[in-house]
This record gives structure tokens, sequence and C-alpha cells, in this order.
């Protein structure tokens, strides 16, 4: 009977290793963030969330074009074209990490909660130091009266 305890214990830790599976492919690995690229430099560019979606408001004179774009100094992808005084919307799911990691978006269907969107930045090319957005943080919104009322 002792050691069916022992036994039963390596088998719960295993069925939750197997549950808690990450959403992650080695092959959509891409490249660590360039820490000596990190500027306090920033740009006149919004960004907001948007459920699973990013919109960035380009509200300078200058446009953009084959550029990475940062999350939280970890997530990267690559955006086409960024025309100046446009938006574009881009999916957070397709953000990935150095280890093939995705950024949790979240969504109807999520497991787990969603990341926060903290810190957005872009790199003009290879080797160009980083040029920060302003993240707006959304706020929960409130339905019904205020606590206390």
């Amino acid at each position: 009977m002792k050691r069916a305890v022992p036994i039963t214990m390596v088998a719960c830790a295993l069925l939750n290793v197997g549950c808690s599976r990450r959403i992650y492919d080695p092959a959509w690995a891409t490249v660590p963030y360039p820490t000596e690229l990190h500027t306090t430099i920033t740009a006149d560019m919004q960004v907001f969330r948007k459920g699973t979606d990013l919109e960035i408001v380009n509200s300078t004179s200058h446009s953009y074009a084959d550029f990475d774009l940062w999350i939280n100094q970890r997530y990267l992808r690559r955006v086409e074209s960024l025309p100046a005084g446009r938006s574009v919307t881009v999916s957070l799911w397709d953000f990935k990490d150095e280890y093939g990691d995705r950024f949790y978006a979240g969504g109807f269907f999520r497991t787990r909660e969603a990341q926060e969107v903290r810190l957005v930045e872009i790199q003009p090319a290879a080797g160009q130091p980083m040029l920060g957005l302003i993240a707006i943080r959304a706020e929960e919104v409130r339905v019904g009266p205020e606590p206390g009322r």
C-alpha cells in the first residue's frame, strides 16, 4: 500500500504536465530581443489592443516598411508596411519568441489568462536602435451601477 502513494503522485504529476501543453513550435523560433539596441526614444504612434489584435496608429509623417515589431521585449513579428498618417492591424497570435513560443492573446475559447501588452517597439532595420510606441492600456468597461450605489 505504501508503494501506491508515490506511484499515484508521479502519475498525477505526469498527467498535470501533459495537460498543460504550451502553444509553440520550434519552427516558429525567432531571434532573441536585442537588449543592446533598446532606447528610451519614442515615436508619436499609439497602439491599441482590440481583443486578439493590435491596432497601430502612425500619427507621424514618416512611413515604415518591412520592419520588426516587438512586444514586451520578447515577442517578434515582421510588418510589411505602416504608412504615415495611417493605421495597421496585426494579430497578436502572429508574435513569437526566440524559442518558438507564441504570444498568448486569449480570445473566446481561451484556456488561460491572456498576456498583457506593456511595451511595443519598432526596429526599423537589423542593427538599428528600437523606437518605442505609446501602448494605450485597455481599461475594463463597467456594466451596471458603481459599487456601493
